[in-house]
């Protein structure tokens, strides 16, 4: 799981300093990217960043805590912000519901987040993950998924009405979450983006509520060309999916 700025692409246009704050901010990621691709993490310093970008250092500091948070384009303050939405959005539905929910919209926020870097999205996420080679930036990386699945477990907990310390259930929710949507963002990375990351975590979702079939549409759309619904036995994927 991932954690991207909380103003996408299809929200409505804020103020003119809110609109250049957002500039700000996917200039120095993009930096940062350029940078650490050209140099590698370990030659490239927050000054860097700063100057290529004509900031000053404290300039940066205002929108990243660190260099390691502008590769990974995380804000720290949604962590408290994505428990809260697992714990409260879509009252009354089952909970593995309200949990695709939410991952959905929060891959719609990531998609959108590098989409707004300009150029291809997916090359932008793969080199985030080519910079997590860096032994220090894949332990940071990892760190800061510990926490937004610790933030989710609760989220989850609090939902459910129990204690994550005695009941195992929240725990391992999360954790599968987060490996629908590191393994849903991996293959949208290598594919292109010829599927949206949106509907590929939508359709695992909805494949992991199933009990995770060998036949499902996820496998069906990911493995077809451009990634168009295959014809299958059972009729049209897409016809599937609505019936779930």
């Amino acid at each position: 799981m991932t954690l991207a700025s909380t103003t996408s692409e299809g929200e409505p246009r804020g103020s003119l300093r809110e609109r250049k704050k957002l500039a700000t901010r996917r200039s120095l990621r993009r930096i940062a990217l350029d940078l650490v691709a050209e140099r590698g993490f370990t030659h490239v310093t927050v000054e860097d960043i700063a100057e290529a970008a004509d900031v000053s250092p404290r300039t940066f500091f205002n929108y990243f805590p660190s260099k390691e948070a502008a590769l990974f384009g995380a804000d720290p303050e949604r962590i408290a912000e994505l428990r809260l939405r697992v714990a409260h959005d879509a009252p009354g539905e089952p909970v593995l519901d309200a949990l695709r929910m939410v991952m959905v919209s929060d891959a719609q926020s990531v998609a959108d987040e590098l989409s707004g870097l300009g150029g291809d999205a997916a090359d932008w996420l793969r080199r985030m993950k080519e910079a997590r080679s860096d032994p220090h930036l894949r332990a940071a990386h990892a760190a800061q998924m510990a926490m937004v699945e610790r933030a989710v477990t609760e989220g989850l907990a609090e939902r459910l009405g129990t204690d994550p310390e005695r009941d195992p259930y929240p725990g391992l929710l999360a954790a599968t979450a987060s490996g629908v949507f590191r393994a849903s963002m991996t293959f949208w990375a290598s594919s292109g983006g010829t599927v949206p990351l949106s509907q590929l975590i939508d359709l695992a979702f909805r494949a992991l509520a199933d009990g995770l079939p060998e036949r499902c549409a996820f496998r069906d759309i990911t493995a077809s060309p451009g990634g168009r619904a295959l014809q299958t036995p059972q009729g049209d994927v897409a016809d599937r999916k609505d019936n779930h």
